[in-house]
């Protein structure tokens, strides 16, 4: 009996384990199986993600700033998050310089304050000190964005631990979500830096006052030509603006490089007199050689409106003008009787050097809702526009001298001018475009470049949501007046006040920019109804 009771207790007993583990592999499998564990799970995932991105975020807005000294002045680098990357260099109250530098989920901002007493002193009292600083501000900003990196990973590290400990209270979370930010924190700035264009610096956007953009971006043809490195493009911004803060009587203003030639481009004037103040100070300021006006100087070309083009006489420049669709053969005339203006109709000129062929538009529709010829974009209006443009082509291929730049009203009259001549301006459209026009074999490219409205459309400016804004170009020629470099300047339209002003530099002048090619109109083409965005069609309802 004895024998039999301790048989079945050491069954028992061997059974125990068996049935435990069993019941244990049961309760987790069925604890397993409920939806419940896996949304927590879930939750405490996407839990340490947002706390470990609010703690980058939160790091880098605290920490992500330096000071430094770049040259004579005391600078403040900062960081913050951005979605496209890039670079704004705040040079106040003068405005500022935007970069496309760099891709990646952060933009540095630099602002030059305040300048050392005693380096500003000894660049007043010795101009080579000027230079000496420009040769060192390369040095200074690579130390100064070294050290903002590793504050910045610093501070966004620490600041997720943190909130990480507020929050969890779990030391293994916290680790997790400090490792987490460890590695997006430095994979970004790492983007950032692999992603660095140091050409960016030769194509700056400024934004500020209109009167202080040619000494801080530079001269075009320097920039174009000259300075090829980064190190030397900052190099030359620190120089300008150290000249612009020791200066103190006025701003200084680079002279252009030997040979160069600057053109200022206007268009679609509309009678709006604050269009010739803004060409007064680009004239002033950018120490312009050449205006040149596609067309639309006036509204309806009456006789009341020819006093409008008295003030081309007090630019004191070359004026070369063509007539637009709402110029009359009155206006022409006017504008004619200035003693600077020269006035081409299918013919050719040659201003600084520059050979310059242009004829008016073929129309006069001063009111495009009664005129017969503005009532619609018929078949006889194309041929027409485009019939102009086969005139001046014949023109420019008899010139004696090759012609640099060829000058239509409406872009659509471009189209047989290409593999004549280089460059091709244009209006009527109110809104700037550039682009190739179909390359002919055997024959040279040419780029068409169409000017918004220099006086803001008039008062057609006013009928939209938004003003129309005022529109300009400056173009810089090389000695073999092939077009090197372009600012495009605009200011807000009527009542605002901001400017802006674009570089774009030419990669190869003997080739142009590389835009998108545009099909034009042919003669005799089928009409459209409209015209289409991005490409030149003759349009009478400007």
């Amino acid at each position: 009996m004895d024998g039999q009771e301790n048989e079945q207790r050491r069954t028992g007993d061997e059974a125990a384990p068996a049935t435990g583990r069993a019941r244990r592999w049961a309760s987790r499998r069925w604890w397993r199986g409920r939806p419940g564990v896996r949304l927590r799970q879930l939750g405490a995932v996407l839990a340490l993600l947002v706390v470990t991105l609010t703690g980058i975020i939160a790091g880098t807005y605290a920490g992500g700033h330096v000071g430094t000294d770049i040259g004579p002045f005391r600078a403040h680098l900062s960081l913050s998050p951005s979605l496209s990357g890039g670079t704004t260099i705040d040079i106040p109250p003068l405005g500022a310089l935007k970069l496309d530098s760099h891709n990646g989920p952060t933009y540095l901002t630099v602002e030059l304050g305040a300048l050392d007493q005693r380096r500003t002193e000894a660049l007043i009292d010795d101009p080579a000190s000027i230079s000496r600083a420009s040769q060192s501000a390369v040095e200074d900003v690579r130390a100064g964005v070294m050290r903002l990196g590793l504050k910045t990973l610093a501070s966004a590290v620490l600041a997720t631990l943190l909130l990480a400990g507020l929050v969890f209270r779990d030391v293994r979370r916290m680790a997790w979500a400090g490792g987490l930010a460890l590695v997006v924190t430095a994979g970004s700035l790492g983007l950032a830096a692999a992603t660095v264009r140091p050409q960016a610096i030769e194509e700056p956007r400024y934004e500020g006052l209109l009167v202080n953009a040619p000494a801080i971006v530079g001269d075009a043809r320097r920039i174009a030509n000259d300075y090829t490195k980064y190190a030397e493009q900052l190099q030359r911004l620190v120089g300008n603006v150290s000249k612009l803060y020791t200066t103190v009587s006025a701003l200084p203003v680079y002279e252009p490089a030997p040979g160069t030639t600057r053109v200022l481009h206007v268009s679609d004037m509309h009678l709006n007199p604050t269009g010739w103040s803004l060409i007064r100070t680009i004239v002033e300021q950018f120490g312009i050689d050449v205006v040149i006006d596609t067309g639309d100087i006036t509204d309806w070309g009456s006789e009341p409106e020819a006093s409008f083009v008295g003030s081309i006489g007090l630019l004191k420049k070359p004026y070369v003008y063509i007539r637009g669709n709402h110029d009359s053969a009155r206006t022409a005339a006017a504008v004619a009787n200035q003693p600077n203006a020269i006035v081409l109709d299918n013919s050719t000129t040659t201003v600084s050097g520059l050979t310059i062929a242009g004829i008016g538009d073929p129309r006069f529709t001063p009111d495009k809702e009664t005129s017969p010829a503005g009532s619609g974009l018929t078949a006889q209006v194309a041929d027409q526009v485009i019939g102009v443009g086969e005139q001046l082509a014949t023109t420019v291929q008899n010139s004696p001298t090759k012609v640099n730049i060829a000058l239509v009203h409406d872009p659509a009259s471009a189209g047989p001018l290409s593999g004549t001549c280089p460059l091709v301006l244009a209006g009527h459209l109110h809104e700037r475009q550039v682009l190739k026009l179909p390359q002919s074999p055997g024959k040279e490219p040419t780029t068409l470049m169409v000017e918004g409205s220099t006086g803001g459309a008039g008062l057609r400016g006013l009928e939209g949501e938004k003003p129309t804004p005022l529109t300009m170009t400056v173009l810089y020629f090389d000695q073999q007046k092939l077009l090197q470099a372009y600012d495009e300047i605009t200011v807000g339209g009527t009542g605002q006040s901001q400017v802006n002003l674009a570089r774009h530099v030419i990669s190869d002048p003997a080739k142009g920019d590389q835009v998108p090619v545009t099909p034009t109109p042919t003669r005799g083409a089928p009409v459209p109804s409209g015209p289409t965005p991005g490409s030149p069609t003759a349009s009478p309802t400007r």
